[in-house]
Order: C-alpha cells, then sequence, then structure tokens
C-alpha cells in the first residue's frame, strides 16, 4: 500500500549575533528608517564562525531530539540551499556523517528561495516510492556570498536554518502543488559564479561577480505576478478551507502585495521577516517552527496551510497541505 509523507515534526537554529539596520547605517550609506518602509526587516542574525553546515546540524540534532528518532532511521536527508559549504562533499552528506544517519541517502538541492518547498516535494515522492522517515532541510550562510558595499542586496539578508521530520503514512497530507522555473530569467538573481582561472587549456574568460546580484524590480514583478498566478490556481475552491499562508519572507512589501492579489486577510499570511531578514531556503522552515512553537500551527490538528517560495533561478513553488 502506498505511504504518504507527513510533517511529524519542526526546528530551527539561526546564529546568535544579532545585526540591526542601525548597525548596518554605520559601515554603509543607509538608515533604519529607509530599509524597514521598504522592507519590513529590523535585523537579522549573521554568523560569526559557522558554516552553512553546522546550522544545517544543528536542525538535524533538534528534529531527532524532538521526534525521539534514532538517527540510523533516516533514509534521507534533503538539504535546499545555496551557500553550501562546498561543491561537494554536499552541505546533506555533512550533516549525515556529523548526525550518525548511516542508512540515509544525502544530496543538496539547488532552487535558490524556492528551495525548501522543492526539497518538501521532492522527499514526499521518495515516501510515495518506499522510503522511510526523512529530513528535509533549508539551510543558509547568506552573508558569505554578498557584497557588503552593495546596500541594494546586503541589507536584504540574513543566515538561518529549518527543517522538518517526514514521515510515512496511509493518510495523504500533500495534497496539491505547483512547481515551476524559468530559466530564460535566470540573470535576475546571480550567485557564486566560479571563475575559471587556472585551467591550462583554456582560453581566459572575462570574470563575473562571484557574489549574490540581483536586479530587485525583476524580482518584485516575478513575485507579485507570476507567483500570485500560480498561488491563485494551487488554491482555487479551497480558499476558505486554508488556515494560514507561509510565503517566502523577502520583503513584506511583496506579502503586501500578494495577500492584496489574492483577496486574502493578511492576517492569514505568517512573518518574521522584521526578525531574519531574507534567509532564502530557510525562510519558509523557520517561519514554520516559530509557529508551531507559538501555537499557531499544531502539528497533528489538520490544519490547511500552504508554504510557497520563489526566488532565483527563476524558480517558484507552492504545496497545499494538512498538518
Amino acid at each position: 500500500m502506498m505511504k504518504f509523507g507527513k510533517i511529524t515534526a519542526t526546528a530551527s537554529y539561526v546564529p546568535e549575533q544579532i545585526v540591526t539596520n542601525d548597525q548596518l547605517a554605520q559601515i554603509m550609506d543607509t538608515s533604519d528608517e529607509w530599509i524597514y518602509s521598504r522592507t519590513g526587516i529590523k535585523e537579522r542574525h549573521i554568523v560569526t564562525t559557522e558554516n552553512t553546515s553546522d546550522l544545517c546540524i544543528e536542525v538535524a540534532n533538534r528534529l531527532l531530539a524532538k521526534s525521539q528518532t534514532k538517527p540510523e532511521e533516516i533514509s534521507f536527508i534533503i538539504v535546499a540551499t545555496m551557500s553550501p559549504d562546498y561543491h561537494s562533499p554536499s552541505v546533506a552528506c555533512l550533516v549525515q556523517g556529523a548526525i550518525g544517519a548511516t542508512n540515509a541517502l544525502a544530496f543538496d538541492l539547488s532552487a535558490a528561495c524556492a528551495g525548501f518547498v522543492y526539497a518538501l516535494s521532492m522527499g514526499e515522492k521518495l515516501i510515495r516510492t518506499g522510503s522511510g522517515k526523512g529530513l528535509v532541510i533549508g539551510g543558509e550562510v547568506i552573508s558569505k556570498v554578498l557584497d557588503w558595499q552593495d546596500r541594494s542586496t546586503a541589507v536584504l539578508f540574513g543566515d538561518g536554518a529549518g527543517g522538518v521530520l517526514l514521515e510515512p503514512v496511509e493518510q495523504q497530507h500533500l495534497l496539491k502543488e505547483s512547481i515551476h522555473a524559468d530559466g530564460s530569467r535566470a540573470m535576475s538573481l546571480t550567485s557564486g559564479y566560479v571563475n575559471s582561472h587556472n585551467n591550462p587549456y583554456g582560453h581566459a574568460q572575462p570574470p563575473q561577480n562571484a557574489c549574490l546580484s540581483m536586479v530587485g524590480r525583476d524580482i518584485f514583478d516575478f513575485a507579485t505576478r507570476d507567483v500570485v498566478q500560480s498561488l491563485a490556481a494551487l488554491i482555487e475552491g479551497e480558499k476558505e478551507q486554508i488556515d494560514y499562508f507561509l510565503l517566502h519572507q523577502a520583503n513584506s512589501r511583496i506579502l503586501d502585495k500578494i495577500a492584496r492579489k489574492l483577496q486574502i486577510d493578511r492576517s492569514k499570511f505568517l512573518q518574521n521577516v522584521e526578525k531574519y531578514g531574507n534567509t532564502s531556503a530557510a525562510t519558509i522552515p523557520i517561519l514554520l517552527d516559530e509557529a508551531v512553537a507559538a501555537g499557531t500551527i499544531v502539528l497533528g490538528d489538520n490544519q490547511t496551510v500552504v508554504l510557497s517560495g520563489f526566488g532565483g533561478g527563476l524558480t517558484w513553488a507552492s504545496v497545499l497541505l494538512t498538518l
């Protein structure tokens, strides 16, 4: 009999160090008022010594502890990230080794800010094809790929990780999904370009910027147009049943506009961007874990939620599920 994936535990972890807008104003031409009025962000957490795998390992350990799951019971580990420690090994393999999940397959998934929802969908498919329990984690240290002189991007991002335990159950919980990509708009958001400078047989290419760079207007338009269309199709006929929307926390103005366009009460859109900024693949699982900790969402109560991520690639992904 086919099994389905159900979220049975959540966890998150952010670095201790908090950087406020006022602190950013000391190193670049900006102000708290300028940042907050345009983004809704007040502060963000930034690593001092930790890397992406460290944040994800902490999340994995918290998930195991909360659910009283032994590491060897885990069948798969998927980490969504656009800021891995290495190209190889994957962050997921580093997590697998650190927690002793000796029976788990492990790989990273690169879909930027849509990464966690992409990974959740993939993890659920693994369970449908016979896998056991798995960890799905979104983790980022975006601070290491930022140009800290560029105030148009440096003020937006933060570091953090969040994740869920997926378990096989007999009832379907991931009810609908809408997952997309558009590589023709790839250059709207780029990060981590690897310059080929030491190939003795290659021809020297002009170096490209390896830092995160973004055409802000393109991304805003994409989020408030393509993402809205995708969400509208996903929730058609289900609008009244949905308890909460957990969208990628890029910017509070994007959330305002999406709620308005979908004609859904803004209070149904949970938000924590003011505390963490944009943590890319980590925003949705951190938001989910906070909602569970606050009692807003109760796992096992069959609440209906929409998770939706959107970002570089361009990629966008939304799922309708019961918790």
